[in-house]
């Protein structure tokens, strides 16, 4: 697998992150009860809703870099 590769890769990772903590986080803001995915996670409401939060940053975040480091090498206009 080549390096270029790699950040597509990373990239749609990024974008999975973001995808299922944001809508985990919205289910969790709209019905404090749905616990979604996090619901082995021994903590209550405002744990879970942080953990939604960090992981929708660093999803934010891995496809930004991964974007910008596809970018430079010549995969993205």
């Amino acid at each position: 697998m080549g390096v270029r590769m790699r950040f597509d890769i990373a990239q749609i990772l990024g974008m999975v992150l973001v995808v299922a903590s944001a809508q985990g986080l919205i289910r969790q803001l709209i019905d404090h009860e749905s616990t979604g995915l996090l619901g082995w996670l021994p903590v209550e409401f405002g744990g879970r809703v942080a953990v939604y939060a960090v992981v929708l940053v660093l999803g934010v975040l891995l496809t930004g870099w991964a974007h910008s480091r596809a970018k430079e090498a010549g995969r993205r206009g």
